[in-house]
């Protein structure tokens, strides 16, 4: 029976270690994916030259628009996020009862004992409650990223990554989104304030990051202690 009970306990905590594992990553984006995309091929039958200098293969207008239209183009995009909200609330209550009783002192009636005694009684009841939060994140930065797909209304979905490696620490930031062409600025660029359904994301891994994290036998106990 001890025996029984000792594999369900380990049975138990291996469970919560991997429930607790998955909690650790947590505070991730899901990201679009694939997170960049080549253009595809596109093979063009080979035609007679015929002896001239101009090839219409090779042609492309003087003043055409350079803008990211197609899957493997690039757009660079200017991160200007800045999020703020607070909240502030306020209550109270105030209550106050009394209560007096006095028995004068009466001669021929029972309950002598209760003559000439006093009694009084009061209650003061007060609640006061305040809370107040607020929040503010500001993210800046560039990150060019790639057309993976192109939407049949002419808007684009864009992804993409960088990396950054100093020392021994790693620094990622993953952006995604739906832009519009007609908001693309000279030389791919734009706000991602103009992004649709923009999903952004910086994360570090390295001792930096070890060293913020909580161990896995403090995060069982709080996980498992009531108070």
């Amino acid at each position: 029976m001890a025996a029984r009970l000792g594999e369900v306990v380990a049975v138990v905590a291996l469970a919560a270690l991997g429930t607790l594992g998955g909690c650790v990553s947590g505070g991730h984006v899901e990201m679009r994916h694939p997170m960049t995309a080549r253009p595809e091929p596109v093979f063009v039958q080979p035609q007679a030259s015929g002896g001239a200098i101009f090839q219409t293969s090779a042609y492309r207008p003087l003043f055409e628009d350079r803008r990211a239209r197609a899957v493997g183009d690039v757009i660079t995009i200017q991160i200007n996020e800045k999020l703020a909200a607070s909240q502030s609330s306020k209550s109270s209550a105030d209550r106050s009862s009394s209560t007096s009783l006095t028995v004068p002192i009466i001669r021929g009636l029972p309950f002598k004992s209760l003559q000439g005694a006093q009694v009084s009684a009061s209650s003061d009841t007060q609640f006061d409650g305040k809370g107040e939060t607020s929040n503010v994140n500001v993210f800046t930065g560039t990150i060019t990223v790639t057309v993976v797909e192109a939407l049949p209304n002419g808007n684009l979905v864009v992804s993409g990554e960088k990396q950054i490696g100093i020392n021994h620490n790693a620094e990622y930031v993953r952006f995604s989104g739906v832009v519009s062409p007609q908001f693309v600025q000279l030389g791919n660029i734009i706000s991602s304030t103009q992004v649709a359904d923009v999903r952004l994301e910086f994360i570090g891994r390295g001792y930096i990051d070890s060293a913020q994290a909580m161990g896995w036998l403090q995060r069982l106990f709080l996980s498992v202690l009531p108070f």
